[in-house]
């Protein structure tokens, strides 16, 4: 009982250590951005969504995290953690943000489209990414980081961590609802 215990721990603790490894190795493939004025964070609203302190609504670049639920729909899948690792990213920022605006400054909803960053200058997007957190999505104009985001989600793929633990593809016939989705066929 007492070998059980611990041997669930030590893969626990091994499974945040290969994260934080692979998540460093998809940061060294976005260009570092420590010279950005950080800002107050208010509250996440979700996984790619922060509201500022200044009243502003930012959407993240790049990333599509699980959807909440709302009106009645359950969360999507890795919803819930996809919003605490932003959270707890930021609250290890003491509660601030470097923002890089996107060539194209707002979206559909009036949000600030933009690319977050800690005060390391590293990017929030692409640790997200490493970890399962999100599908990366590219938006022209705002391709900016598109490589980089690309590889830390390849690296979420090949280690199989978050969303991607398992097969995600469907076929067109088997969508049921709205919603971002991967489709094959």
């Amino acid at each position: 009982m007492v070998l059980s215990v611990k041997l669930k721990k030590a893969s626990l603790v091994g499974a945040f250590f290969v994260s934080v490894a692979w998540a460093g190795l998809a940061q060294a493939f976005c260009p570092l951005q420590a010279d950005l004025p950080q800002l107050a964070v208010k509250q996440v609203v979700d996984g790619d969504t922060l509201r500022l302190v200044d009243g502003r609504s930012v959407r993240l670049i790049g990333l599509n995290a699980p959807e909440l639920g709302r009106q009645g729909r359950g969360d999507e899948p890795f919803a819930v953690q996809a919003q605490r690792r932003l959270q707890a990213l930021v609250a290890a920022n003491d509660g601030r943000v470097g923002l890089r605006p996107g060539r194209e400054g707002k979206d559909r909803y009036g949000r600030t489209l933009a690319h977050l960053y800690d005060r390391q200058g590293r990017n929030l997007e692409a640790q997200l990414l490493a970890e399962g957190l999100g599908f990366m999505v590219a938006v022209a104009p705002n391709v900016a980081l598109v490589s980089c985001q690309q590889a830390a989600e390849r690296q979420a793929r090949q280690q199989r961590l978050g969303l991607w633990r398992k097969e995600q593809v469907q076929a067109a016939g088997q969508l049921r609802s709205g919603g971002f989705a991967l489709l094959g066929g």
